[in-house]
């Protein structure tokens, strides 16, 4: 059986940035903290990120793009709108359980003091979110699975940003338990709030 091939340079940097980013913040870590953890040298962090700015952009882009990815297997893999909404929550509490916060949703905190890339790729995955949440809710909603007032992109809007909140709060408790109520509240039924089947 032939070596499974270890990941070249860029990924591991950047595999090493999204841990840090997502467990203390973006600007709370150094190519030093990432020199001695895969220890390289700093010109070599250098070389494939020449400044924090663009490897921050690249973290955002290919968060993004494994965004895309699990949202597009949410939809090939589910039938109906109310399972696609509760397949999207756990996507947020995989990253919870391995004691992560969303890397767009940190970055948000951190957004007065981003360069201006930065910025624009955070509220990009927000709004690719909030699109693919709002359609979820227009398709439940013309096959009677879904039951809510107003439009669906203020629905999709207030998801996404419960979940994120659902996030912080469960990390500072250290109770995964309190994100999970909150899902489930939001994706199973939703009662006063927006969905009812």
């Amino acid at each position: 059986m032939p070596p499974i091939p270890r990941a070249n340079t860029a990924d591991r940097i950047l595999d090493v940035a999204e841990r840090l980013v997502q467990v203390h913040g973006f600007n709370a870590f150094s190519y030093a903290d990432i020199s001695a953890e895969l220890g390289i040298r700093k010109p070599s962090l250098h070389h494939h990120f020449p400044t924090k700015a663009r490897l921050g952009s690249a973290l955002i882009a290919r968060y993004q793009d494994r965004f895309r990815e699990a949202l597009a297997g949410i939809r090939r893999d589910t039938d109906d709108a109310p399972t696609r909404l509760k397949a999207y929550g756990q996507l947020y509490g995989k990253v919870l359980r391995k004691k992560r916060m969303c890397l767009c949703g940190v970055l948000a905190a951190d957004f007065e003091t981003l360069p201006r890339p930065m910025r624009a790729g955070v509220l990009s995955f927000f709004a690719v979110n909030e699109e693919w949440l709002t359609n979820v809710l227009e398709e439940g909603r013309r096959a009677k699975t879904l039951r809510f007032e107003g439009r669906a992109a203020s629905i999709a809007a207030f998801l996404v940003s419960s979940l994120e909140g659902a996030m912080l709060l469960a990390r500072s408790y250290g109770k995964v338990s309190r994100f999970d109520s909150v899902a489930t509240k939001l994706f199973g039924d939703l009662a006063a709030v927006c969905l009812r089947t």
